[in-house]
């Protein structure tokens, strides 16, 4: 039985990607802050009798990763795969936003999966076998406000995983990037939800989220999509996952970093006009 360990299991796509893989028969450590709080998952597990543990795990401390990915190697063996999906998403200008909240998103964001990965490379290195996956996101490719923070923090995931990518392949550990679009979780919604600026695209990007979630894209298929390249023998790195996240990178793409940066500058009936006109999506609301 292969063993799996997931961080951020508790809600939208580290819950499904927890039930996953415990359906398709792996040994499954779902880790999250706070077990207790973990009802449904607990309850999925029983029902289905499905091989998956809970385990306390804060990914912004040191000693809790040691702790909880110590404790595992020790009791169980080595991990097969590394999901690492817990992640934040504060909203905000660069002007508005306090410095804290920079702080808070690379801590969770980025050095989480660093110390993830630096606790369970050990072991994956000895058998030379291993497979780690890191969920970033469609804004680890491109940025636009208010989203200026979590870009950063996906962005410099990103980056750490190509060079990841190049270390572990001489000792057969794939890496895989999972790039979700806009999916319906909790963290988009709070996106959606509009928060008072001095910066018109702060209500741009809200109403994008909002008119993306008319018909919401279920956070299980990206638990698939994680599942399947866990299952794979693919060594491709980057995979957009939902409908439309190839096409926002492909239209990102398309423009030069100048037309990007004006693009996202136009006065606001323009830019309505221009997502409609340009994505096909009407965010006007």
């Amino acid at each position: 039985m292969k063993r799996v360990l997931i961080t951020g299991s508790s809600r939208g796509i580290g819950f499904e990607t927890a039930l996953a893989f415990g359906r398709a028969g792996y040994q499954v450590f779902a880790t999250l802050r706070n077990p207790e709080t973990a009802v449904e998952l607990l309850e999925k597990t029983e029902e289905e009798a499905l091989m998956i543990s809970l385990h306390a795990m804060d990914v912004n401390s040191d000693g809790s990763v040691h702790s909880c990915i110590e404790g595992i190697l020790k009791k169980f063996g080595p991990i097969d795969v590394l999901v690492n999906n817990a992640g934040i998403a504060l909203k905000g200008s660069i002007e508005e936003m306090p410095v804290g909240d920079f702080k808070a998103v690379m801590e969770t964001n980025f050095l989480g999966a660093i110390r993830c990965i630096q606790a369970v490379l050990p072991a994956m290195r000895q058998n030379k076998s291993g497979c780690i996956i890191n969920v970033t996101s469609v804004s680890g490719r491109l940025t636009s406000s208010p989203l200026g923070c979590y870009s950063a923090s996906k962005f410099a995931l990103e980056a750490v995983s190509e060079a990841l990518a190049q270390e572990v392949r001489p000792f057969n550990i794939r890496v895989g990037i999972i790039e979700p679009g806009i999916i319906d979780t909790d963290m988009a919604h709070e996106i959606e939800d509009f928060a008072p600026s001095i910066y018109p695209s702060s209500k741009r990007m809200s109403d994008l989220f909002f008119a993306s979630l008319k018909n919401p894209t279920p956070a299980s298929l990206v638990g698939e999509k994680i599942l399947d390249f866990a299952e794979s023998d693919s060594w491709i790195l980057r995979h957009p996952v939902g409908p439309d996240a190839l096409p926002f990178i492909l239209w990102r793409n398309s423009m030069t970093d100048e037309q990007w940066v004006e693009w996202n500058s136009l006065p606001e009936e323009e830019w309505y006009d221009a997502v409609e006109r340009d994505f096909g999506l009407s965010a006007r609301r």
